[in-house]
């Protein structure tokens, strides 16, 4: 299964009034785990970034100058996608920036569908919590610390470490190399004697949790918005 984790940075926050796409990144997964595929482009605006912008990025129009405009790359860039999966975080606003790009180029639009918003599965799992691209590598321990500015392909690959964590890390389908080790492992005998098993086993020590008393709030008020919930039953 091929999916794409992509990022772009731009000369504003609003497409419609003009602003473009500075940088492109892309970082492939196969089966949830990274090719080393890539594809990545420095674009010329033909416009100067926002003030706010150029603190976030760091493209100066004078570096943007000499690269390609987004026309010229618009082909390689839908042949690359293809009909891949694409994930991205805050989906909405790269996928407006690059349908505004692709409108203007006089080719068809990125289907939404294909789309995967890491914002929505960090909201689900991290209830009321901060979920900035940001804030979700510092809780999953992934190293930000050369992020003084931001890069579509460095953010992209961060992303996509983000990604395979909120789905539930790097574990691919146990595969077998071939039939005859499928059959060896069918015949293994795998019987155990239970009792003997445990019997000299060290118990496991008991792990310490810290409550984030908010998400138990949050997760109490949804379970008493259950509908016609079995527990209630054995209430007096």
């Amino acid at each position: 299964m091929r999916e794409l984790v992509l990022d772009t940075e731009t000369t504003g926050l609003d497409f419609a009034n003009g602003d473009k796409i500075v940088e492109i990144g892309i970082v492939e997964l196969e089966n949830h785990i990274e090719t080393g595929n890539f594809f990545h482009y420095y674009l010329n605006p033909e416009r100067a970034s926002s003030l706010e912008a150029l603190k976030v990025h760091g493209l100066t129009q004078e570096f943007l100058s000499d690269k390609p405009k987004f026309e010229e790359i618009a082909d390689e860039f839908i042949k690359y996608i293809g009909t891949s999966k694409i994930v991205i975080h805050n989906a909405s606003f790269d996928i407006g920036f690059l349908n505004a790009e692709l409108k203007n180029c006089n080719m068809t639009a990125i289907n939404e569908e294909i789309i995967i918003d890491t914002i929505l599965l960090a909201k689900n799992k991290f209830r009321g919590q901060s979920i900035s691209l940001d804030s979700l590598c510092r809780k999953y321990n992934i190293d930000i610390s050369n992020r003084e500015v931001h890069g579509a392909l460095k953010d992209a690959k961060l992303l996509a470490l983000v990604y395979l964590e909120l789905i539930g890390g790097k574990q691919t389908t146990l595969k077998f190399h071939d039939d005859s080790s499928y059959q060896n492992y069918q015949n293994t005998d795998l019987s155990v004697d239970i009792n003997n098993y445990y019997k000299d086993n060290k118990s496991i020590n008991k792990r310490d949790f810290n409550l984030n008393l908010n998400d138990h709030r949050l997760h109490l008020e949804s379970i008493e918005k259950i509908p016609n919930k079995i527990w209630d039953i054995f209430k007096d």
